[in-house]
């Protein structure tokens, strides 16, 4: 069951039946998509961060932290948030809403990366259209390498110790007997504590979906499809470089990926392709910049686009 299917639906009719644009133009494309990313991310981004300031103020985050901080868990903390990726329908940028939530709450920051990297990465997807299009094998290869990556990344990603390039307002969070001395009391802490971060990304939301969508409007595949049927090296950087600055979705790039196996695209290259496409995009870039200095941006893509290449070479080579 999509659950964002109604979005889909109104965009559609207020793409084709209310502005009358001609369905599957490029136009069309561009403005249908607009819309309903902006619909899904806003409203994901206003639900999760209300759920984040109850969660904040009633949750004992603090313990929270400390237990994952402690060095008794040997990973599972990486695996347990690579996994909670993996069961929510998130595209890279719709993932980010939940991504800020666990920052202001206090766990801790590489955590954090891992649920960022695989939600786009290793999804609803990948586990059921993934057997029906590739077969059982691939399926399985490219689920655990893609929550091995987002483990790996966000271990680096804490070893590198980035926690100071998070922008600071994120990381403040008042205490329950601030809140309660404060006039307005709970209910007022909660509103303003979900618009505040709301109001601060969603400009960037609206920036970056626009450019997604232009690119995913005017793009044609036949130029795609062109520059990675090559069979030489160089082809999966060239795959993860093209598909870097795209943005959809992975149920409606895997189709595109079938589509460029059969025509004779190696499997490992077109999914150096569809993964870069959606786990780094430019909307996502002009989202997390919002929430996160240049140097720990540059870190989570670095990381994210070397992991992305291992795969594709990697199924190039086993299969």
């Amino acid at each position: 069951m999509d659950i964002f299917k109604p979005i889909q639906l109104f965009a559609d009719m207020a793409t084709y039946q209310w502005l009358r644009i001609i369905p599957h133009s490029y136009l069309g494309d561009t403005i249908n998509f607009f819309i309903y990313d902006t619909i899904k991310i806003g409203l994901l981004l206003i639900v999760i961060n209300y759920f984040m300031a109850f969660t904040r103020y009633y949750f004992p985050m603090e313990k929270v932290r400390d237990m994952l901080l402690k060095r008794r868990w040997f990973g599972l903390d990486y695996l347990f948030a690579a996994l909670l990726g993996v069961v929510t329908p998130f595209c890279s940028c719709s993932s980010i809403p939940l991504f800020i939530g666990f920052v202001g709450a206090g766990i801790p920051l590489g955590v954090t990366f891992a649920f960022l990297i695989s939600s786009p990465l290793v999804n609803e997807s990948s586990l059921y259209l993934f057997p029906a299009m590739f077969g059982m094998k691939v399926t399985i290869i490219y689920n655990v390498v893609g929550i091995i990556i987002a483990m790996i990344g966000g271990f680096i990603i804490q070893k590198l110790g980035m926690e100071r390039y998070v922008k600071p307002e994120l990381l403040k969070s008042k205490s329950r007997k601030q809140v309660e001395q404060e006039n307005g009391g709970v209910l007022k802490y909660f509103w303003d504590d979900g618009m505040n971060i709301t109001k601060t990304v969603f400009p960037y939301v609206l920036l970056g979906v626009g450019i997604g969508a232009l690119i995913h409007g005017f793009v044609p595949a036949s130029i795609v499809a062109k520059y990675l049927s090559n069979k030489s090296w160089w082809a999966v950087p060239i795959a993860t470089l093209i598909g870097a600055p795209l943005y959809a979705n992975s149920v409606s790039v895997i189709p595109v990926m079938e589509a460029l196996v059969g025509k004779g695209v190696p499997l490992g290259t077109a999914l150096a392709f569809m993964t870069a496409i959606v786990t780094v995009s430019i909307p996502e870039t002009m989202i997390l910049k919002k929430v996160m200095k240049w140097q720990l941006l540059a870190a989570f893509f670095g990381i994210t686009i070397v992991g992305i290449m291992i795969m594709g070479y990697l199924f190039n080579w086993i299969l």
